[in-house]
């Protein structure tokens, strides 16, 4: 048997047994099609095969949407924990069959109490090299992912939290599958791994070598770790031996960090009302503040001002206007969205519709020089955004038997995040994401600069869509680093403004413009396409960085169509 047909195999068995509810045969007998449906009226897109098969047996045991979202993310920590894991953070919009109200939970991390606004400067002032700062134990924040779970599944579950790490426990102490995309990060990932201990140990073979497409991985000490979240609750994490063990860890050499037991107990997730605002013949709604849900409802008023919804995904001027559009929403984002707890967010300034006219007005017949930040109505003076934003987050997407909804982007920042781990788990580098120069020679503060307790701004951007009755149509949302709205704005044009069914929106070409730099998967284009858009002053450089992950759910006439990015492992699983 060939390795890849072993690895098939090997997947598919323990898809079909974590799906399967207690005491189902086990028969590989049904057709795979039927497996994974596009349409049903239950629905789990997530990111590895066997997260979503944990998901979907939660709802199949009567569990809600939140229940499921706790065993997802338990196991992508285990098989994806290059993105996301109890050690990382996450938001999630939601939204409540009963009341049709969609909410927003925000569980990104915070700094310790003992950051400066110093933290990544080195002893001459000047910012240090980012992957020496990711490396180091300043990286790490309070991870708030498990927090803001707990808080979404007390308000919304219908199941008993012990119950929900059953699948990604069994995993963890009998094994899975390695699966290409984990591989290639072990095997062929960032050089700065051979700087992460941790990570180096958690994948090393017995002969030697670093695990492979394949090989069946145990973590026993993640195992023991879910245990006890199961019977503890969330304060197994944040305060105790776990939280003492990452206290040591990220206090460790080299550069170690201040996060302390304090910080971790008195870490708490936020539950606020979504920001919501009318596109077409719809309502899309995204976090608010310190995620940059702001910058796509923003991009989609300006699209209004202009005739791309008449156009389509092969025309050139189309593609222009994305590419204004998106070059707008990003200098008005970096200079202005921070964490509204300390900083003034001009919020309702960069979403006034007078203010989104002047901006959109500056969308031309063809490229022209990079858009810097525009002056919206209560906008403080900020100075220029220093932020570098990585990528290793995952997302997914989950409806329930009841018609709720979760849309959830979950992440450890970096791949590996600050490749230190503790009880199985990575801990993420999330502070990274602050701007690491935080101020001007004059004192004017960054919206996004470093200061004890706050959160780091966040491009991660979960987004639920609504009818205009206030009845659910859309859930999606992708990783991507700073390029997640992109990516998002490009799945939301190809729904709502062309029309498209879910699978042929995520298909587009992703096209990410941001300042004076344009790239694109050109690959995707036609030759003609690429030409026209030459010729309206737009030259394409091939995409690099972290693919794109879409998992997209939508309804129409009652019954959900799901799809999972071609660029990843996703999959789409219902019935």
């Amino acid at each position: 048997m060939s390795r890849p047909f072993r690895f098939l195999h090997a997947l598919l068995l323990s898809v079909l047994a974590l799906a399967a509810p207690a005491g189902a045969s086990r028969s590989l007998a049904q057709p795979a099609s039927n497996r994974s449906p596009t349409t049903g009226h239950v629905m789990v897109v997530a990111a590895n095969p066997l997260a979503a098969a944990a998901g979907l047996k939660v709802l199949k045991t009567g569990g809600s949407a939140a229940d499921a979202a706790v065993a997802i993310q338990a196991v992508l920590g285990l098989v994806e924990p290059q993105s996301s894991g109890l050690g990382g953070g996450a938001f999630m919009t939601y939204y409540d069959a009963s009341t049709h109200e969609v909410s927003a939970y925000n569980g990104r991390e915070t700094a310790p109490s003992g950051a400066a606004p110093t933290l990544f400067l080195d002893d001459s002032g000047r910012p240090l090299p980012f992957f020496t700062a990711v490396m180091s134990g300043r990286s790490t924040g309070a991870p708030g992912a498990v927090a803001m779970l707990a808080l979404v599944q007390k308000a919304h579950g219908r199941l008993k939290w012990s119950g929900l790490f059953a699948g990604a426990e069994s995993l963890a102490d009998k094994g899975f599958v390695v699966s290409p995309r984990l591989s290639g990060f072990i095997n062929g990932g960032p050089a700065r791994q051979a700087q992460a201990p941790d990570i180096l140990a958690y994948f090393a073979r017995p002969d030697g070598g670093e695990v492979k497409t394949g090989d069946v991985l145990k973590n026993p000490a993640y195992a023991a770790m879910l245990r006890k979240l199961a019977a503890e609750g969330p304060a197994a994490l944040y305060r105790g031996q776990v939280a003492q063990a990452i206290e040591s860890r990220i206090h460790a050499d080299p550069m170690p960090g201040t996060l302390s037991t304090q910080d971790l107990a008195t870490y708490r997730a936020q539950a606020r009302p979504a920001l919501c605002r009318p596109h077409l013949a719809f309502i899309v709604c995204v976090p608010p503040p310190p995620s940059s849900g702001e910058g796509l409802l923003q991009a989609l008023e300006m699209l209004e001002h202009t005739d791309i919804a008449a156009r389509g995904p092969g025309d050139p001027k189309a593609w222009l206007q994305f590419i204004e559009a998106s070059r707008l929403m990003y200098a008005d984002r970096d200079r202005y969205v921070g964490d509204p707890d300390f900083v003034q967010v001009p919020l309702e300034g960069l979403l006034d519709p007078a203010y989104v006219a002047a901006r959109a007005a500056l969308i031309s017949e063809r490229l022209g020089p990079a858009p810097g930040p525009g002056l919206p109505p209560g906008a403080p003076p900020r100075r220029a955004d220093a932020t570098f934003e990585a990528g290793g987050t995952s997302h997914f997407v989950v409806a329930d038997a009841q018609g709720n909804v979760v849309s959830m982007t979950t992440s450890v920042e970096s791949v590996f995040g600050s490749g230190r781990m503790t009880h199985g788990f990575v801990l993420n580098n999330q502070l990274t994401d602050f701007s690491f120069s935080p101020t001007d020679p004059d004192g004017a503060q960054a919206a996004n600069a470093v200061a004890p307790l706050k959160r780091p701004r966040s491009s991660m951007s979960p987004v639920i869509v609504l009818d205009k009755q206030g009845r659910f149509y859309a859930a999606l949302g992708s990783p991507g680093g700073n390029a997640i709205l992109a990516y998002n704005l490009k799945v939301l044009v190809g729904m709502l403004d062309w029309g498209l069914p879910p699978d042929r929106a995520v298909g587009l070409p992703n096209v990410i413009a941001r300042g004076s730099d344009v790239s694109a998967e050109t690959g995707k284009m036609s030759p003609a396409l690429i030409q026209g858009l030459a010729e309206l002053g737009v030259t394409l450089r091939p995409g690099q960085g972290e693919n794109s992950g879409f998992h997209v759910i939508s309804a129409k006439g009652g019954v959900l169509t799901g799809a999972a990015d071609p660029r990843r492992e996703g999959v789409v699983l219902g019935y």
